[in-house]
């Protein structure tokens, strides 16, 4: 028991930690590179918990020793490690694995972000647990009384110990049974995510990190609040087209914008696959706010009243700052919608430190 107080008292030491450092991690592209199926690395300071240790009585204690009382002390004097002495403190880092639904959980707190309203229940399966067998071992909390009386009694027969004036049966360890679990998965609810970028000319490299480093997070908050998610990607120049997630991320382009495209695709998929009584859908579009023509800008805000909008949970548009990019898109998106549809967040990403306001933004209405 003492183990696991230690145990529990570490890891809410180290989630302080993460939560302290959290807009770091959150800038910090290399997280993503430690990431496995369920969990993720993240480095934290090593955690020192304070012990007292005996020494040996016959040392030098405090005070003692060679030179006189008052004398400086210069930095590294006394040390026998080998190597120049420094004048600071080492750091020391410690990794440790927190599952993906831990990290959720600490980003959801730090936000101060709502649980989805959750909208169909079909695909997308919850876990439950059946008992549907028997067996000869377990734990004593699944144990089966009826089955255990029943092979004592069929015991006591066979062994022709079975008094039937006086029915005293007594089970021994031979006939413990005991229930046995299986899970099974209930259909519970859908999500889809289309994320659409632009990878015209204006937007670089940097850009795009800032779009995947910016997707995980969501990707992440919405594993926690769905079971399993549909994921879809469109880039866009003058033209838009479905890929995969390496595509995505990878693409490099030149051209023009014309971001109605990425729009019509989008709609497109949704009409195509995933009917909208069943489906939460959630758009993300990430641009640098150039856009073709201001007649291409009034069909997108047509195609997102109509058709977009009605189809989906949130539509949220990121512009990622870019030297090239005039960001004229989201001042059009602000003018349309301004701050008061509910289906609409939008955010402005200069840099990477930005990530986690535009993450705010984004998620804080809890559709």
């Amino acid at each position: 028991m003492k183990m696991e107080a230690d145990l529990n008292r570490f890891y809410k030491i180290v989630r302080g930690r993460i939560k302290k450092e959290l807009r770091k991690f959150i800038a910090n592209g290399e997280l993503i590179g430690r990431q496995g199926k369920k969990s993720i690395s993240i480095p934290v300071p090593r955690i020192d918990l304070p012990k007292f240790s005996f020494g040996n009585s016959n040392r030098s204690k405090v005070g003692q020793g060679e030179g006189e009382a008052g004398q400086e002390l210069k930095p590294g004097q006394g040390q026998t490690g080998a190597g120049p002495a420094g004048g600071q403190t080492g750091e020391h880092q410690l990794e440790v694995d927190v599952t993906l639904e831990e990290l959720a959980s600490i980003l959801g707190e730090e936000l101060a972000l709502p649980n989805i309203q959750e909208k169909g229940k079909q695909n997308i399966k919850d876990r439950d647990v059946k008992y549907t067998s028997i067996l000869k071992q377990g734990p004593e909390s699944l144990a089966h009384f009826r089955r255990t009386y029943k092979e004592a009694l069929k015991r006591s027969i066979a062994a022709n110990d079975y008094d039937i004036d006086n029915p005293i049966v007594v089970p021994v360890k031979e006939d413990k049974r005991y229930r046995s679990m299986k899970f099974t998965y209930q259909p519970v609810a859908n999500a889809l995510i289309i994320y659409m970028m632009d990878v015209s000319g204006s937007m670089g490299d940097e850009q795009k990190e800032v779009v995947r480093l910016t997707s995980f997070w969501l990707d992440t908050w919405l594993s926690s609040q769905y079971r399993d998610l549909e994921k879809r990607y469109i880039i866009h120049d003058a033209t838009a087209k479905e890929v995969n997630q390496d595509t995505f991320y990878r693409t490099k382009e030149s051209g023009g914008t014309l971001i109605s495209s990425a729009y019509k695709l989008a709609h497109s998929i949704i009409e195509e696959r995933y009917p909208v009584d069943l489906w939460n859908i959630y758009l993300f579009h990430f641009s640098d706010g150039d856009n073709w023509s201001g007649n291409d800008t009034t069909e997108c805000l047509q195609l997102l009243q109509s058709k977009l909008l009605p189809a989906s949970n949130l539509f949220c548009y990121g512009q990622v700052e870019s030297r090239y990019g005039s960001g004229q898109f989201l001042r059009d998106l602000k003018k349309h919608f301004g701050d008061e549809n509910e289906k609409v967040s939008l955010a402005q990403i200069k840099d990477r430190d930005a990530i986690i306001e535009a993450l705010k933004r984004f998620l804080c209405k809890g559709r």
